[in-house]
């Protein structure tokens, strides 16, 4: 390892410089380094979050206390945070408003395509840390990708890896937002890098295009609103007054994203592990709520979706067939689920197949062929 000046103690510019290159040859587009005081305005932000409710079911939130905010007293030891990004836009994957726009499909978020990206973004950090090892010997370090209490955005931002936008993702000016991020806590004293800053302006496109209005005010997100939270997080019934607003979105949603202007700028993914998997990137409803718990876990194997479990797929995907138009094969599907050992599946199921009933007749009315009418008689 090269010494610093007068040969006191290693070149830590120089490290830093290194440890960039060598994030860079183990795939991750942006690296950065930021240092560990969140409290301001990030840590403030959250406790006012937490305490409005908008984190929902996910009590794992307000668990961790300070510590989420503040690295150090998660990892003691640790100075600095080195952050990563890893593009994951699947070009190849079928075009996402032709799929939002056939409701006999359903959407899953981008990102849910391929291989869990923990596994992948993990493997390769633990990998920077070893070079990191052989470069200045044993230092104390560890790995985190979405798998513990980080504020991975601000963390990011601070790095000088992009800005949080309004719909609270994580945005870079030559990259757009379809990122993974990935962090490795460290207790050597790395320089920083300069924080990113903002560039939304004045354009409120994410706003405007949540389906249910769940950026409540720029660069808030309530949960509880959110469907990405209502069709992963979220255990129990997806509130009534919500779920005809979910459309055939069955994991996840990406319309913020897809409407953000700077994501012009985003490079297909060049992992082959974020490609399509198993035709999830355009599904027939209909067949994926006849698949059993066993194809469920096959089709799943090695993918973020799995973590969703079978009754959770179920739900969304009655939905989904609820909010589709009426079909004799939406209504069979749906009837080969109402004996369903789960009370949670059953609801969602009946729900669909009322709204399947409704529009039926709605069409049969405005046809002129309802029971009763001149064309029926």
């Amino acid at each position: 390892m090269e010494k610093g000046p007068e040969g006191r103690g290693p070149d830590l510019e120089a490290l830093a410089r290194r440890i960039k290159g060598w994030a860079r040859e183990l795939g991750f587009q942006r690296v950065g380094i930021a240092g560990v005081d969140l409290e301001e305005p990030y840590g403030r932000r959250l406790r006012q979050w937490l305490a409005e409710g908008r984190h929902g079911e996910m009590a794992w939130m307000a668990r961790h206390g300070s510590r989420r905010w503040r690295p150090a007293e998660l990892v003691p030891g640790t100075v600095r945070v080195i952050s990563v990004a890893m593009d994951y836009w699947p070009a190849a994957a079928r075009e996402p408003w032709s799929v939002l726009r056939d409701p006999a499909l359903g959407y899953v978020s981008r990102y849910a395509l391929g291989r869990d990206y923990h596994k992948v973004l993990r493997g390769r950090l633990r990998r920077l840390a070893a070079r990191i090892q052989e470069a200045v010997g044993p230092f104390g370090h560890r790995v985190f990708v979405d798998s513990g209490p980080v504020l991975e955005k601000p963390l990011a931002e601070q790095a000088g890896l992009g800005w949080i936008g309004k719909h609270t993702n994580l945005i870079h000016r030559r990259a757009g937002s379809w990122c993974f991020l990935g962090e490795l806590l460290v207790d050597l004293p790395l320089p920083v890098d300069r924080p990113a800053t903002g560039h939304c302006g004045s354009c409120t496109a994410c706003i405007a295009a949540c389906p249910t209005g769940a950026i409540v005010a720029p660069y808030q997100l309530d949960a509880r609103l959110c469907i990405s939270y209502l069709t992963i997080e979220h255990p129990g019934p997806i509130p009534e007054p919500l779920r005809p607003h979910l459309g055939n979105r069955i994991y996840g949603c990406d319309d913020c994203q897809l409407v953000c202007p700077w994501n012009k700028f985003a490079r297909p993914t060049p992992v082959a592990d974020f490609l399509p998997r198993h035709g999830l990137d355009a599904p027939h409803l209909a067949e994926l709520l006849d698949w059993d718990e066993a194809t469920f876990l096959r089709r799943t194997e090695g993918m973020a979706l799995r973590r969703l479990g079978h009754e959770r797929w179920l739900r969304n995907v009655a939905v989904a067939l609820g909010n589709a138009p009426p079909s004799p094969r939406a209504r069979e599907a749906l009837g080969r689920r109402l004996t369903h050992p789960s009370a949670l599946v059953r609801e969602h199921v009946h729900w669909a197949l009322a709204r399947q009933a409704d529009r039926l007749s709605g069409a049969a009315r405005s046809s002129g062929n309802a029971p009763g009418s001149a064309a029926a008689r």
